[in-house]
């Protein structure tokens, strides 16, 4: 942990120390203004140290971030003529200490909506979207855009380096890692790549044990990236049952048989225990479909088979059953939310 030195006082008649545990304790949404104080105030934090800083101490604040469907005006896609397009995705926010929720700003580039099925990650108080399909021609596009909850702006990232859809994706240290998916012919892929978020630079990993479509990704206790079910070109919709795992420290796949149920589909459904192993959130509730992790659990889906979409809290522990309780959203908020992770600010 780097020791912080300031030729100024952080804060006039206190101690060094003391100063810097005040500005720890700010929350997030007080950054943006707190950076116009004065220059070492803006670079202490916007700083990797300071984010780092204030994990060790645990004043790190974790939010919900939610890819979801906006009401928006109705338009008709060049490639669709005739189909109304009455929605657009953008980033809702949810706060569970505060029960707060917020919108984050569109990004520059796509004013009226983030491509369709584009992929969420996070890591060091950052939010990366990834890929999807252009929202007015329906291509899929290798855009990769990165907000700043310091500074509550988007920068423009190196593009993914080959176009690709329904991937598996997860963070850990700086770096997002993406595999499989499908190409803009639908051809499945057993690609991996990993994209290093300081540097702004694309790396290939070695290739996965088979093509991997649909297949979803999580990180476990940031030692491995496990990329879980999907299928192959030629098996379209009939999900494997194994996975295929990127150890950060081996730098190598392993392959990993009977970890998901064939024929069911991972997407949104694939967590971790309170054992550091995989589950499945749709054996714990069949209506889950996304789910963001962070202390407790915030998950949406539906109640019973046929009822609308809601957002609820769950906590599981070992041989308990687990309990969903409620979350109230703003009807803004409540609609279908199609990728979800938590940033840690």
């Amino acid at each position: 942990m780097k020791t912080f030195e300031f030729s100024t006082e952080l804060l006039p008649g206190l101690p060094e120390e003391l100063g810097l545990e005040c500005l720890s304790r700010l929350p997030y949404t007080a950054y943006r203004l707190a950076s116009r104080v004065c220059h070492r105030w803006r670079e202490l934090l916007q700083s990797l140290d300071f984010h780092y800083h204030r994990k060790r101490l645990g004043y790190t604040q974790k939010l919900a971030c939610l890819l979801l469907v906006f009401n928006s005006g109705i338009q008709n896609g060049p490639k669709n003529p005739g189909v109304s397009v009455s929605s657009s995705y953008g980033i809702a926010v949810f706060d569970s200490v505060s029960q707060s929720w917020d919108r984050l700003a569109p990004v520059p580039r796509y004013l009226n909506g983030l491509p369709l099925f584009c992929q969420l990650a996070s890591c060091e108080g950052k939010l990366v979207v990834m890929g999807g399909w252009d929202p007015v021609m329906y291509d899929p596009v290798t855009d990769v855009f990165i907000y700043d909850f310091v500074t509550q702006q988007w920068r423009q990232g190196k593009d993914m380096p080959s176009k690709r859809s329904f991937f598996a994706i997860g963070a850990c240290g700086g770096r997002v890692f993406v595999a499989g998916g499908h190409d803009e012919n639908k051809n499945a892929s057993r690609t991996a790549w990993v994209y290093d978020l300081r540097t702004d630079e694309w790396a290939e990993l070695g290739e996965l044990s088979q093509e991997r479509d649909e297949c979803e990704g999580v990180v476990i206790g940031e030692e491995e990236f496990w990329v879980v079910s999907g299928y192959r070109t030629e098996s379209q919709g009939q999900f494997d049952g194994s996975a295929d795992v990127y150890g950060f420290k081996s730098e190598q796949w392993r392959r990993v048989e009977g970890v998901w149920e064939p024929g069911r589909c991972p997407r949104s459904c694939v967590g971790i225990g309170e054992d550091g192993k995989l589950l499945n959130w749709a054996e714990i509730n069949p209506g889950v479909r996304v789910r963001a992790c962070g202390g407790r659990v915030l998950v949406t889906g539906s109640e019973y088979g046929c009822g609308g979409h809601g957002f609820y809290t769950v906590e599981t522990k070992e041989g308990q059953n687990s309990k969903m309780e409620n979350i109230s959203a703003p009807n803004e908020f409540s609609e279908f939310v199609h990728a979800a992770c938590y940033a840690e600010i």
